[in-house]
């Protein structure tokens, strides 16, 4: 395995990984659910939306920085 082909696994799995974090947000506004006032049923504690928040954008830092890497070609074939 080569330094390119570990990378694009890692760049792979955090694509995935972002596609899942971001489905498993709470949507903000609250649209039907709101007229039959079960808009809070669903709805987390603010502690795990914010470790939720902060893993998600941990996850576009990383999955951004390397399609950079790969994209420019930086890395050894």
């Amino acid at each position: 395995m080569t330094v390119s082909n570990i990378v694009q696994g890692i760049w792979a799995l955090s694509a995935v990984g972002l596609i899942v974090l971001v489905l498993l947000h709470s949507p903000k506004g609250d649209g039907i659910g709101a007229i039959g006032g079960q808009a809070q049923l669903f709805s987390s504690t603010k502690s795990a939306e914010n470790t939720l928040n902060r893993i998600t954008w941990a996850l576009t830092v990383i999955f951004l920085g390397l399609t950079v890497v790969l994209s420019a070609g930086w890395l050894p074939k």
